[in-house]
């Protein structure tokens, strides 16, 4: 994620633009950490459901997801 030059923003809009801006930080944050929360849910249960032969056609596929998501939200 590059970070953009910021724009010239009128004075009397400042104070909406800066509480914009700390939203729109807060919901990536709390969208990151539910990333990362699901993603090492879906591992674990995708490692729990491999242990049996036929739940690993299940299983495999939803570790992997759970492990690209995990990735995902550590960028």
């Amino acid at each position: 994620m590059s970070e953009q030059h910021p724009k010239q923003v009128p004075w009397f809009v400042w104070p909406f633009y800066a509480i914009w801006r700390l939203v729109l930080w807060i919901l990536n944050l709390v969208g990151r950490t539910v990333a990362l929360i699901l993603g090492l849910v879906f591992v674990f249960v995708g490692v729990l459901v491999s242990l049996t032969v036929i739940g690993a056609i299940v299983g495999i596929p939803l570790a992997i997801v759970g492990l690209l998501l995990f990735i995902a939200a550590l960028r």
